[in-house]
């Protein structure tokens, strides 16, 4: 059964209920600020602070691209893009993709110009959607991308002369599904993704991998129609939109929040009734931060509904949840792990009922099983650590175009996931360390080689490595320990411009000035690295305390 199936059941038996918002409180603060501004705001339809539709026009939306792309020569097997903030428009177009029979490839919206042309061309993309945040970016590499592929904007009054209306053409297009026979076999998505080099590997999955990823989502979580789930992550990953294929299954709605801070969590769900509610680790931290100082008062909000908060992407510390559990006591508590190689999260997952394990990243996932293995393939002993595998409907089929790296990650129905675990006496699995070098800060994977290569431009910089080191709001920090070139002189500050040229998030936090340590065949010694610059912050953090 193709995922489309569940919006068009949705749209038949609940079609005037409201099944996503979306919600943006810098635009409705900016508002209460500037009066003069309203009538400029509110004339634009990027500009309102809550939207909403019913399944019934989310369905019909989706209709509407889908016959824009048949009329445009997509057919089964294409690909399309996605690059969009979270918006109410990001899931029909989604849907409209996969209806046509095409793959719908999202895309991070932080790549850069040149990330973005590299995924397009890995994936043979035919067909690029982007929204307003990205037009400087797209305009860079117009040229080039337009020879072979359309683009549409989605973004309302003003559009590129480089790209073409999707509002405006999607409005004069028929609102009846297509008709384009799928089976759960047919490829239906490519995620990116990236190993050590930082390069992105383009994640192929088929339409049984988002169907059993509903399934599994509403396992876990217990989803009813009368939940409302609330979306803070980027839909473009997979963790947030497999999170909301819970809501799709019961026909749920789903809010999505645009700008996040505590109090925007706070009265999005007291405003909302929101029932559900994924954080990442910065998210809760930062909530539990001004609950503690008195600036956020549980009083002020209607919060009695909000039966379950979970979390992925990253490590839990445990005494955050035990401090969270402190503030919401009544609170069910969830974490899940995931890949998007495995279709985001959930192939191992906590458990509502498993509070007493909290460090665990979990047990197997519905459909999922699990296991740790030494080199050889070969399951270790119990409390030893291996490198964690796991198997279920939702394995990916490919690396697309890729083969090699696909033989070194699939071994038969197992997916090797890279990440070094072990597993106490009960059958709960704890991660120990990345196999990988993926610094995870914030829930966003930062790649160490991108930032040395980098940095190794510096005219003063002779050598260079990036680490991760731990870090109690965002679960880990990028550092970077820096060998100046013989009477080279470089200040941290002067660093820190030179790296205003990155995204904000792949920025190193913390600057170190030594040599950098390599073995014998030419590896830098990161263990060494991470081991010797840890204790040096913690250190810096209790002189700062």
């Amino acid at each position: 059964m193709p995922i489309t199936d569940l919006l068009e059941k949705n749209a038949r038996m609940y079609p005037n209920e409201v099944c996503l918002v979306e919600i943006n409180p810098e635009i409705q603060e900016k508002r209460r600020v500037t009066w003069r501004d309203y009538e400029l705001i509110e004339s634009s339809p990027l500009c309102h602070y809550r939207r909403e539709i019913t399944w019934h026009v989310f369905d019909e939306k989706a209709n509407r691209f889908a016959q824009l792309l048949l009329s445009r020569g997509i057919k089964k097997g294409d690909k399309v893009a996605i690059l969009l903030m979270n918006c109410l428009e990001w899931l029909p177009i989604y849907f409209g993709i996969l209806k046509t029979g095409a793959l719908a490839v999202p895309l991070n919206f932080r790549y850069a110009s040149d990330e973005i042309e590299y995924c397009l061309d890995l994936a043979e993309v035919n067909v690029l959607v982007f929204g307003p945040e990205f037009i400087g970016r797209v305009e860079d590499i117009a040229d080039s991308i337009s020879r072979n592929r359309l683009l549409f904007y989605v973004g309302g009054d003003y559009c590129p002369s480089f790209a073409e209306d999707y509002d405006k053409l999607t409005a004069n297009c028929a609102s009846l599904a297509p008709g384009i026979p799928l089976s759960d076999d047919d490829d239906a998505a490519i995620y990116f993704s990236s190993g050590t080099t930082g390069f992105p590997k383009a994640i192929l999955h088929a339409h049984r991998s988002l169907m059993h990823s509903c399934k599994t989502e509403q396992n876990h979580h217990s989803q009813t129609h009368d939940d409302v789930f609330l979306c803070i992550p980027p839909l473009y990953h997979t963790g947030a939109k497999m999170h909301w294929f819970g809501s799709l299954l019961s026909g749920s709605k789903a809010i999505l929040l645009k700008g996040v801070t505590p109090k925007t969590i706070l009265e999005t769900v007291s405003n909302e009734k929101c029932t559900i509610v994924w954080l990442l680790v910065p998210w809760a931290q930062d909530i539990l931060l001004e609950l503690d100082r008195g600036t956020l008062k549980l009083s002020d909000y209607e919060l009695s509904q909000w039966r379950l908060m979970h979390i992925g992407a990253q490590p839990v510390p445990q005494s955050l949840i035990h401090r969270w559990k402190e503030y919401f006591p009544h609170h069910q508590y969830d974490t899940n792990y995931g890949l998007s190689e495995s279709i985001g999260p959930g192939c191992v997952h906590l458990g509502v009922e498993n509070i007493h394990k909290v460090g665990a990243i979990g047990i197997p996932g519905y459909g999922w099983e699990a296991k740790i293995i030494d080199e050889q393939g070969e399951e270790v002993p119990q409390g030893e650590v291996g490198e964690l595998a796991v198997k279920g409907p939702g394995v990916m089929k490919c690396y697309y175009n890729d083969p090699e790296a696909t033989a070194e990650t699939i071994h038969g129905d197992w997916l090797y996931t890279g990440d070094m675990a072990e597993m106490d006496e009960d059958g709960f699995i704890y991660l120990v360390d990345r196999k990988k070098d993926v610094i995870i800060s914030g829930g966003e994977n930062i790649y160490p080689v991108q930032i040395e290569n980098f940095l190794s431009k510096h005219e003063a910089i002779k050598d260079v490595a990036v680490i991760g080191l731990q870090d109690t709001r965002l679960g880990e920090i990028a550092a970077a320990i820096i060998e100046l070139k013989p009477d080279m002189v470089c200040t941290e500050e002067e660093i820190n411009a030179y790296c205003e040229k990155l995204p904000r998030y792949k920025r190193p936090r913390k600057i170190f000035f030594a040599d950098v340590p390599r073995n014998p065949t030419g590896k830098i010694e990161k263990p060494k690295l991470r081991k010797m610059y840890q204790s040096e912050k913690l250190v810096d953090a209790q002189n700062r305390g």
